[in-house]
C-alpha cells in the first residue's frame, strides 16, 4: 500500500477530479460515508453526535458526517468555526444541511463571543462520540484562539468524560507534512479513539504516536488504484506500507511432493563465548521460517550448547581463539561445507577481531561466488563499519581478505546482483555502518539513513526499530505495521535474521524475504504480546508463535 505525502494525496485528487472526472463533492461524500460507517461500528446504539468543523474541506467533510447521522436517526449538533460560510463543495455541503434545517453553531475567530464554549462543553458531555473535522493533514503551526481552545475541551472531555473521539484524516493538532524533524510533530493536545483517511495512509499515520492517532482506518474513496499508486514520491522518494493482503500472496502452496532438500538448506555462521544464545535463536528461527536443513557453524566449544539448544538443527565445529571467536582457519573449514547450501546468515553473537572480520569477507566472497543469498545481522556488520560502500565490492568480487575461500569451483563466475544482500541494522549499528556522528541514528533520521545505507551497499536494507523499515538501493522503503515495543529485549534480532535466511533459502529474492520476514517477525512478536504483559516478552516466544502467524498472513490475504 502506498503512503502519500499531503502533497501527494492533493495531486490524486486534482487528477480524480480533472482527468477522470469525479466531482468534488462525490469524493467528499465518500469520504464522508467512511467516517459514518467508522462511527457507527464505534457507537453501534448511540444517540447524539457532536461534529466540530473547520473552515477548509476537512469542516466539509464533518458537515456531510453530520447530514447522514442525522438522516440515521442521531441527534446531531454542529459547531462550525469559521469566519464566514466555506465555500465549494464545503460551501455545498452547509447549504445542504441548512435546508434539512441541521443548521451548525458558528463559532467565528476574533470575535468576542464565549458563549460557545459552555456549549461545546455541554454538548461534548451528553453526546456518545464526537466527530474532530477541524484540520487535515495541512496544519503546519500550533493552534490558536477558538481552534486551540476547541481542541483542549475536546482533550479534556476525552479523558475526563471517557467521550469516544473520531478523527476526520488527522486528530486536529497533529503536523501532518513530510519533513523528517517534525513528522507526526504534537502541535496541539490532539488525541483520538479512531482515525478515518482516505485512499492511503499519510507518513503521519505510520510514524506518530499510537496515542495520538487511535486506531487507524484507510478507507476507500472509489478512486481506481493505480491512480494511487502511480502517484510520484514526494522529495523523499516512495514509501510504501507492508499489508497482510499483498504479503500473504507471496507465500506459494507447499507441494505434497516436497522434502526437506526442497525447501532450502541455510548456513548460519554465529555464536561466540558467552553468545551461544544467539546462534541458537537465529537457527531456531531458521527452522521455523520454512527452511528444510540448518547448519550452524559454530566455535567449537560452543557446539553441545548449540546442539541442545536448537535440537532440530545441525552444527558445524569451527576453529576458535582462546577467548572464544573463531579463528582465520575456520575459512578452510567452511570451503569444505558449502555444496547444497541456499542461503548465508552471518553475524548473530559472532564477536569481534581481525580473525573474525576475515572470516566474515571470505562467506561473503564465496558466497557471492556461488551465487548464494546472504543476510548480515550484528557482529557480522562490524568489519564494514564506516566502509558501507565495501559490501558492494564483496558482491563484485573486490573485498579484501577473502584468503583462500574466494576461489571456489563456480565456472560461471556469475556475481550476485544487487538485491542478493540483505543487511539488518539496528540504529547503533547503522549509524556505525555510515559513519554518523550521532548513534545511534535518531528517529528523524531513520528513512534518509536506510536509503543511503542501502544505495551505497547495492543491498536490500532493513533498519529494526519501531516501524522497523525496509529500503532497496533505487531509494523505495516499506514500512511495516507490525511489532511491539515487548519485542526490545534481546535475541529478537537474532530470531529475525534466522527467518530472513530461511525465507532465502526458499527461493524468495531478497527484498520479498525481508519485507516477508519482518512483517511476520513483528505479527509473532504481536502474538505473543497478546498472550500477557509486553514486559514478559522474551525472543523464544517469537519463535513459538511463528506458525500462527503463518496462519494470520495467509488468512488475511484470504480475507
Amino acid at each position: 500500500m502506498r503512503i502519500l505525502s499531503p502533497r501527494a494525496m492533493a495531486q490524486v485528487d486534482a487528477r480524480a477530479i480533472e482527468e477522470i472526472g469525479v466531482p468534488g463533492a462525490v469524493l467528499m461524500e465518500n469520504a464522508a460515508l467512511a467516517v459514518v460507517q467508522a462511527t457507527l461500528q464505534l457507537i453501534p446504539e448511540g444517540r447524539r453526535v457532536t461534529i466540530l468543523c473547520g473552515p477548509g474541506n476537512n469542516g466539509g467533510d464533518g458537515l456531510a458526517v453530520g447530514r447522514h447521522l442525522y438522516s440515521r436517526g442521531l441527534a446531531v449538533d454542529l459547531f462550525l468555526f469559521a469566519k464566514e460560510g466555506p465555500a465549494g463543495d464545503a460551501g455545498l455541503q452547509l447549504s445542504i444541511c441548512q435546508r434539512l434545517g441541521l443548521e451548525p453553531r458558528w463559532v467565528r475567530p476574533g470575535e468576542q463571543d464565549e458563549a460557545w464554549k459552555a456549549e461545546l462543553d455541554r454538548s461534548l458531555r451528553e453526546s456518545d462520540a464526537a466527530i474532530d473535522a477541524l484540520f487535515g493533514t495541512g496544519l503546519s503551526r500550533p493552534l490558536q484562539g477558538c481552534f486551540a481552545e476547541a481542541v483542549e475541551i475536546l482533550a479534556r472531555l476525552r479523558d475526563a468524560a471517557g467521550l469516544t473521539v473520531v478523527a476526520v484524516d488527522l486528530p486536529s493538532g497533529l503536523y501532518g507534512g513530510l519533513e523528517q524533524e517534525r513528522r507526526g510533530e504534537l502541535l496541539s493536545p490532539a488525541a483520538a479513539d479512531l482515525t478515518v483517511t482516505f485512499a492511503a495512509p499519510k507518513p503521519v499515520h505510520v510514524f506518530a504516536d499510537e496515542e495520538h492517532l487511535g486506531a487507524v482506518v484507510v478507507a476507500d474513496l472509489g478512486l481506481p488504484a493505480e491512480l494511487v499508486e502511480s502517484s510520484p514520491g514526494a522529495q523523499e522518494g516512495v514509501l510504501h506500507l507492508l499489508t497482510t493482503e499483498e504479503l500473504g500472496a507471496y507465500l506459494p502452496a507447499r507441494s505434497a511432493q516436497g522434502h526437506k532438500g526442497t525447501f532450502g538448506h541455510v548456513l548460519l555462521l554465529a555464536g561466540s563465548a558467552g553468545k551461544s544464545g544467539a546462534a541458537v535463536l537465529a537457527a531456531r528461527g531458521a527452522v521455523r521460517g520454512g527452511a528444510g536443513l540448518v547448519t550452524v557453524a559454530v566455535p567449537a566449544g560452543l557446539l553441545s550448547l548449540v546442539d541442545a539448544g536448537s535440537l532440530e538443527s545441525m552444527t558445524l565445529a569451527l576453529p576458535q581463539s582462546a577467548e572464544g571467536t573463531v579463528l582465520e582457519a575456520a575459512v578452510a573449514t567452511l570451503k569444505e561445507h558449502w555444496e547444497g547450501k541456499g542461503a548465508l546468515a552471518v553475524g548473530p553473537g559472532l564477536g569481534r577481531g581481525e580473525a573474525v572480520t576475515r572470516v566474515v569477507e571470505a562467506a561473503l566472497a564465496a558466497a557471492r561466488r556461488r551465487g548464494i543469498p546472504a543476510v548480515i545481522d550484528a557482529d557480522g556488520l562490524f568489519p564494514y563499519a564506516e566502509r558501507c560502500a565495501d559490501l558492494r565490492g564483496t558482491q563484485n568480487g573486490e573485498a579484501s581478505g577473502t584468503g583462500e575461500l574466494s576461489a571456489t569451483d563456480d565456472p560461471s563466475g556469475t556475481g550476485l546482483g544487487p538485491l542478493d544482500l540483505v543487511l539488518t541494522p539496528h540504529p547503533g549499528e547503522m549509524a556505525r555502518l555510515l559513519g554518523l556522528a550521532s548513534a545511534p541514528v535518531s528517529p528523524g533520521e531513520r528513512l534518509a539513513a536506510v536509503r543511503r545505507a542501502a544505495r551505497e551497499s547495492g543491498a536490500v536494507v532493513v533498519l529494526k526499530g519501531h516501524r522497523t523499515l525496509i529500503a532497496e538501493p533505487l531509494g523505495e522503503v516499506w514500512v511495516n505495521p507490525t511489532g511491539n515495543v515487548g519485542m526490545a529485549s534481546g535475541g529478537t534480532g537474532d530470531v529475525l535474521t534466522g527467518i530472513i535466511a530461511a525465507l532465502l533459502a526458499q527461493g524468495f529474492d531478497p527484498l520479498a524475504a525481508a519485507q516477508l520476514g519482518v512483517f511476520l517477525h513483528g505479527l509473532a512478536g504481536d502474538l505473543a504480546a497478546a498472550d500477557g504483559d509486553l514486559r514478559a516478552l522474551r525472543a523464544g516466544d517469537l519463535v513459538e508463535r511463528l506458525g500462527e502467524a503463518f496462519r494470520e498472513l495467509l488468512r488475511g490475504e484470504e480475507g
